[in-house]
């Protein structure tokens, strides 16, 4: 415990240098406004700023993609109570109830619940986060090749099964992105694999090409052909405090909440949008006001799901420093920011790079305050960002990628491969197939390939060894799990509701 505390205040001492405190605080407005944007999510904004990581030192850049990772969920709320357009999917739940309690003249106790929520939320997160990382990442040392492709395998089908509208769409999108996760030199043989010749794939498919084409480029394509043609009708805003009854009734929301969203995040599950879900569930069965839902707009329908879903964005950080596995599309590209650096996330990492781990860590303490002061005062401001025209945001964020792509490699080739996965980014959006599983998929794909291949070696070939360990059996049977227990629930109601 004494090593966790002195190793967290030597990541406060390099968290609280001028310049990453600059950084962080960039990071946290920058995320905040795209928070507050409809449509422009963390990670379209963390895959545009990819190729920063070329120029920036690796602490600084990581604690800035970690400022705009959770500052976008606090914007997000804003949206969602005066909006009901939730700038990002895990807000999808606070419109509910924040918009309703915004038509009633609330929306300063909704916006207050909010953000006082996501600092309480995030705080307790940050503080699992410090103890529970260094353990996590002390019991994954123990584990072996075997382990390791059954954790990645796990990974694959959560993530394909839970996002989406269905599990066929979102595993058609996993492997179109282990398909070109293998694009590239053998890492054994060195022989090339599906290069066509082309010399510009013998290094593979380059993760950040791929982000900034299909979440930046797709976006913004699918958004000047398909929307942009409505106009929001904006709530009255008015000033952002708690009654002495909201606070009383928000408090055990927040905690609720917390406890819903952490273990969510940890564990490779499909984001935050579960542990949102629930909480509002949850909340209103405990609910002492029930009349309230769905008609004035209940506080607690803000505070639990907002809770939930700081918490579970702070959680999963614990997988991605400790294990390498990210459990959200944002966290997949921050590990690819990582990997640019060369640096390999993963149990060794709290060794071999604990100053960076550390001020990460210390970082989520600086930037939930930051975050707190500028929500709370400034709302009127970040909501001033909603009067700026469409066409010329979604112009400049195409000049931003492109400008990003081709300053990586100076390649003409690069440009064209990206604005054809922005035209597969439209197409997947259109059909509902999730863009989510295609990082997973590129990301962990050769990673999972080379873990897979270690492992038959050291079962000299025999596919039993993965039954024959214990840690691995127990995994493949969850991996099991999560591919038939939902059919069987389906198969189950449809009979009840036969018969």
């Amino acid at each position: 415990m004494l090593d966790i505390w002195n190793q967290l205040l030597g990541g406060f001492a390099t968290a609280a240098t001028p310049v990453n405190l600059l950084w962080a605080f960039v990071g946290c407005a920058v995320g905040t406004a795209i928070g507050v944007l409809p449509g422009l999510g963390p990670a379209v904004t963390v895959a545009m700023l990819l190729p920063i990581t070329a120029q920036v030192e690796p602490t600084a850049s990581m604690i800035f993609f970690a400022g705009i990772y959770y500052g976008a969920m606090y914007g997000g709320s804003t949206t969602s109570i005066l909006l009901n357009t939730p700038g990002e999917t895990g807000t999808m739940v606070t419109a509910l109830e924040g918009f309703k309690m915004a038509k009633n003249g609330r929306a300063g106790a909704a916006l207050a619940t909010s953000a006082i929520g996501s600092f309480v939320a995030g705080t307790i997160a940050t503080v699992l986060v410090t103890l529970f990382a260094p353990i996590v990442a002390e019991l994954a040392v123990k584990l072996g090749p075997p382990e390791y492709f059954m954790l990645m395998l796990l990974a694959f089908t959560t993530v394909s099964a839970v996002l989406g509208k269905s599990t066929l769409r979102g595993l058609t999108a996993l492997f179109l992105g282990i398909a070109m996760g293998i694009v590239g030199l053998d890492q054994i043989s060195g022989a090339p694999r599906y290069t066509f010749g082309i010399p510009e794939f013998f290094d593979g498919v380059e993760v950040v090409l791929v982000a900034v084409g299909l979440f930046a480029v797709g976006e913004t394509l699918y958004t000047a052909l398909y929307e942009g043609r409505f106009k929001g009708e904006m709530n009255a805003m008015n000033k952002v405090h708690m009654t002495r009854t909201e606070w009383r009734r928000s408090w055990p929301a927040w905690l609720r909440g917390t406890a819903l969203g952490f273990p969510f995040g940890t564990i490779p599950a499909g984001g935050s949008e579960i542990p949102t879900f629930l909480s509002y569930g949850v909340e209103r069965k405990l609910s002492k006001h029930p009349e309230e839902f769905g008609t004035t707009g209940a506080i607690e329908g803000v505070a639990g799901p907002e809770a939930a879903n700081n918490a579970a964005v702070t959680a999963t950080l614990v997988p991605l420093l400790t294990l390498g596995i990210p459990t959200s599309v944002t966290a997949a590209i921050l590990l690819s920011a990582l990997q640019n650096y060369g640096i390999n996330a993963g149990p060794q990492l709290f060794q071999t790079s604990s100053a960076l781990v550390w001020a990460l860590i210390a970082s989520l303490y600086i930037g939930n305050v930051m975050l707190l002061v500028l929500n709370l005062p400034l709302v009127g401001l970040w909501v001033k960002l909603l009067k700026i025209p469409r066409p010329p945001l979604y112009a400049g964020i195409l000049i931003f990628a492109t400008v990003g792509v081709y300053g990586m490699r100076q390649s003409a080739f690069d440009l064209f491969l990206m604005y054809g996965v922005g035209l597969l980014g439209v197409l997947m959006r259109r059909f509902d197939f999730p863009a989510a599983p295609v990082i997973v998929g590129l990301i962990l794909g050769p990673l999972a390939e080379a873990q897979l291949r270690n492992a038959l070696s050291i079962g000299e070939g025999r596919w039993t060894i993965f039954v024959e360990r214990p840690a691995s059996l127990a995994l493949l049977v969850i991996v099991l799990a999560v591919l038939v227990l939902p059919r069987l629930a389906a198969w189950h109601a449809r009979r009840r509701a036969g018969g």
